[in-house]
């Protein structure tokens, strides 16, 4: 079901998911910016994007998409990875901070989730639990290793020249790949897995 039908159908649950995934989105391309920037590169310091304002990070269609289809994405952060000294290692810590920003919010939504235990039936309790859940699939689905996912760029990060080339020419096609892939079912998988592993370092990590 599509967010504009919930809205239609039940606007309480619409605001408890909408707003949880508004913002999960948006800490995560925050997060790219903010460690570009504390790297040395300030490009998105400089444009304003280091900012929990929607109206800096919203894109019209991303927008639509989720609200339409329940997926949905936000202006990419603009990173210059020339301004970082070391950039193989920006690449890799850049391209891994919104996943991170995602399991830190998921970690401390279910924290907070588990000392309301036993969950009450409160909006804060269904908010964090959706919290949880938004921030858990996120970083699932950025870790999917095609590009512009964060995954892929992570691997770019370990990996020689010819295969960054390599991913690089398939950017262009990318997110056509992504929900082809999505379509047929051949990402679910892969999605569950890394769903699985995140699972259970939270598990580990949690109290």
């Amino acid at each position: 079901m599509g967010l504009l039908n919930l809205l239609l159908q039940d606007p309480v649950t619409f605001v408890l998911l909408a707003v949880p995934l508004l913002y999960s989105i948006i800490l995560h391309e925050l997060a790219h910016g903010w460690v570009a920037w504390r790297m040395g590169d300030p490009t998105a310091k400089w444009l304003g994007r280091l900012t929990l304002n929607p109206l800096k990070h919203l894109d019209p269609l991303g927008t639509a998409m989720l609200f339409l289809f329940g997926f949905g994405w936000a202006k990419p952060v603009p990173v210059n990875l020339g301004n970082i000294p070391d950039t193989r290692r920006g690449l890799i810590l850049v391209s891994s901070a919104g996943i991170i920003a995602n399991m830190i919010v998921a970690f401390l939504a279910m924290l907070v989730w588990r000392i309301l235990a036993p969950p009450s039936q409160s909006h804060l309790a269904q908010i964090l639990y959706y919290l949880a859940q938004i921030n858990i699939m996120l970083a699932s689905f950025n870790l999917i290793p095609i590009p512009p996912l964060d995954g892929s760029k992570i691997l770019m990060g370990f990996s020689s020249a010819g295969f960054r080339h390599t991913l690089s020419r398939i950017e262009p096609y990318g997110f056509f790949i992504i929900i082809g892939l999505l379509y047929l079912g051949i990402l679910n998988p892969v999605i569950a897995f890394f769903r699985w592993l995140i699972l259970a370092l939270l598990g580990i990590l949690l109290p």
